[in-house]
């Protein structure tokens, strides 16, 4: 039997150990490597090239949504199944259009994540039997209509991933450096974001972040 390559991406140290513990047992999966926030988990499975990513969509720095899209663009092949807490259409279906193979929730079971795991690496689409079957309905029938229009809409990819290291503190140069691009542009995609949302203080944008699941509010 040929040995499949997985690679989590989790920022919760406790789930990847269980993940790890669950998958171990089982000679036809490796697992090849872990990252604990989205830009490492581009560097590392760059490096890793694996068959499968087990992949938490809420992460420091880069969210799971911009990781599939990076990596989907430069490694179609590479599966990604999604394990994440929410359940709501607008993930869901963001995680389909960002090229997902499989969604599934964290509260599955054992049986189910290996039913999830076997069929995304088999080619097939895998969505966990819990979430509501509108959701899979509207996405074949390409009903994108189900995500409820927001401000966030106006924003690019690029705009929210700047958007999401501003709200988590990083400055200017940081943001550039972390995202290889010019401190300029990161300057004209923060200047966007001001005239798209009319918000014009890093204590707004931190507050529009949390509010659209960007960031998770520190407790």
């Amino acid at each position: 039997m040929e040995t499949k390559k997985i690679f989590i991406v989790e920022d919760h140290r406790l789930f990847r150990e269980g993940l790890k513990a669950m998958l171990s047992p089982h000679p036809e999966y490796e697992i090849i490597g872990e990252a604990e926030d989205g830009l490492e988990a581009i560097r590392l499975i760059r490096k890793h090239k694996p068959d499968l990513v087990l992949l938490d969509l809420s992460m420091p720095r880069l969210n799971g949504f911009s990781v599939m899209r990076e990596i989907k663009a430069e490694m179609p092949d590479v599966k990604i199944l999604v394990l994440s807490i929410h359940e709501s259409d607008q993930y869901v279906l963001q995680a389909f259009e960002s090229k997902a193979n499989g969604y599934a929730i964290k509260d599955c079971s054992r049986d189910e994540l290996r039913i999830a795991i076997r069929s995304v690496l088999d080619g097939k689409k895998y969505i966990s039997p819990g979430i509501a079957g509108s959701v899979l309905e509207g996405y074949l029938n390409g009903h994108k209509t189900l995500k409820s229009k927001s401000s966030l809409d106006l924003v690019t990819q690029r705009e929210k991933e700047v958007l999401k290291l501003l709200a988590e503190g990083y400055q200017n140069k940081e943001i550039a450096d972390l995202l290889c691009i010019s401190v300029k542009t990161v300057e004209k995609h923060r200047s966007n974001l001001i005239s798209k949302l009319d918000l014009h203080n890093a204590a707004a944008l931190t507050a529009f972040a949390i509010e659209h699941d960007l960031i998770t509010r520190k407790t």
